[in-house]
């Protein structure tokens, strides 16, 4: 009996699934900060051209210029010398425009007339360092990050894998396939960084449909093995902001001095107490402040990094803006002046109900060992930038969604204990790979 082509799908899962969790724990060991995926780049980069899958990388997958929160030349050509040493990177697709910063990779699988499906994975891990004991599993096992001050604590491990194993699937069964897959492995998630840049170069400007996904841990409304949509994602702006002043003697000439610090204390204690807004959730941290030399200086630099966030677009650009004006004027009363650096921004999002429905029915017919979560819009936490993507297919006709994959997990997100069931890349696969098999049917049936 011919097999159909759900059967094949699952036949290439069993088939393939320990060497994704391979690939998984391979990206999990070499973890690398968003701009700096120059080795998950590479392999990403490797993978799809093997497959068979037209391959743009550097600047054709970026704009340059649309860049958020860029590291500087030299930490970039440093981290370039770190890549090229670690064990498993295929070098001859480390291109030289990723060792620039310039990461990411987008993988075109053309399948004649029908349909445009775009399917987004974040790649980049967290400046954090992973524990090292025996009582956490990727230590235990030889698979915990070996790069002091980084780590994947937050799944996009698990996000390439799952995008690399539908890449396999799609590739294999392309001939049921009607219309072209557009697979985006975006870089700098964290922070809100990447998702404009990748954007700016119109990949889902002529999507149909739009998917993204996040692996999630079980709650009362994840409780299930999939949630095909969310809703309600914070918009949010990260500001990078730099006081100066000028520089005296604490005790001999103080009246020379600008004080940063004091200007930079002032901007703290208001922007905490911006009022919120009636419209909406709205939320504002500092998180970090670097100020200051030693006791008997006026400190003449001041660093802060600041996010606002709101329900809406609106109310994050009314956060935004009251910030903006705060640390301006903290500045002025010292005297010093005030240069504020966009580093990162999401908008708001929702998905579309009938995109929803759709994967929804798609994985109770073709997946029924998988359960559905009982709330198949979800609200969601935290901020974004897929929403940059869904907005764009959204305001150009087309239907987006972005659903969560649930998994026990080790330890919280962006938790130096972080880690995961291996068994949601494989479940990841399928769900994607279903979809992307219904909506690009054409006329088989």
């Amino acid at each position: 009996m011919l097999q159909t082509p759900i059967e094949k799908m699952k036949e290439i899962i069993r088939n393939r699934e320990e060497e994704w969790i391979a690939l998984r724990r391979d990206v999990h060991h070499y973890p690398e900060t968003g701009w700096f995926e120059m080795r998950t780049s590479a392999i990403i980069h490797e993978q799809l051209s093997a497959l068979g899958y037209t391959v743009l990388t550097g600047s054709q997958a970026v704009a340059p210029e649309a860049r958020m929160g860029v590291p500087d030349k030299d930490a970039l050509a440093a981290h370039a010398r770190e890549v090229e040493l670690q064990e498993g990177t295929p070098l001859a697709y480390l291109t030289e425009e990723m060792r620039e910063g310039l990461t990411g990779v987008i993988g075109i699988l053309d399948c004649g007339p029908g349909p445009v499906v775009c399917l987004r994975f974040d790649i980049d891990a967290l400046p954090m360092t992973e524990r090292s004991d025996s009582g956490h599993r990727p230590a235990r096992e030889g698979f915990a990050s070996v790069c002091t001050g980084r780590m994947h604590a937050c799944g996009h491990d698990a996000h390439v894998a799952i995008g690399l194993g539908v890449a396999r699937v799609l590739s294999e069964l392309r001939e049921y396939l009607h219309g072209t897959v557009r697979l985006i492995f975006q870089p700098a998630e964290e922070g809100a960084r990447g998702a404009r840049a990748v954007a700016a170069r119109e990949h889902v400007d002529d999507a149909d449909y739009f998917i993204g996904s996040h692996v999630a841990p079980a709650d009362d409304l994840d409780d299930g093995d999939v949630t095909a949509g969310t809703w309600g994602s914070l918009a949010t702006s990260k500001l990078d902001v730099t006081l100066t002043g000028e520089a005296a003697h604490a005790g001999g000439y103080p009246e020379r001095g600008r004080n940063a610090l004091l200007a930079a204390a002032s901007a703290v204690l208001a922007l905490h107490a911006i009022p919120r807004h009636s419209g909406g959730q709205s939320r504002v941290n500092v998180g970090t402040l670097h100020a200051g030399g030693g006791r008997n200086v006026i400190p003449d630099r001041a660093f802060l990094q600041v996010e606002v966030r709101g329900e809406t677009t609106e109310i994050n650009a009314y956060m935004e803006t009251q910030a903006r004006k705060i640390c301006e004027g903290a500045a002025m009363m010292q005297g010093c002046t005030c240069e504020i650096v966009l580093a990162g921004q999401a908008e708001g999002q929702h998905s579309d109900p009938e995109l929803i429905r759709r994967i929804a029915e798609v994985t109770a017919r073709d997946l029924p060992e998988l359960k559905l979560s009982s709330e198949q819009n979800a609200r969601n936490w935290g901020s974004e930038d897929i929403s940059v993507f869904m907005n764009r297919v959204q305001a150009h006709g087309g239907l987006a969604t972005y659903m969560r994959m649930v998994t026990p997990m080790a330890g919280g997100q962006h938790t130096v204990s972080f880690d995961m069931d291996e068994k949601v890349i494989g479940r990841g696969v399928a769900v994607f790979s279903a979809a992307v098999l219904d909506l690009m049917k054409g006329n088989d049936k």
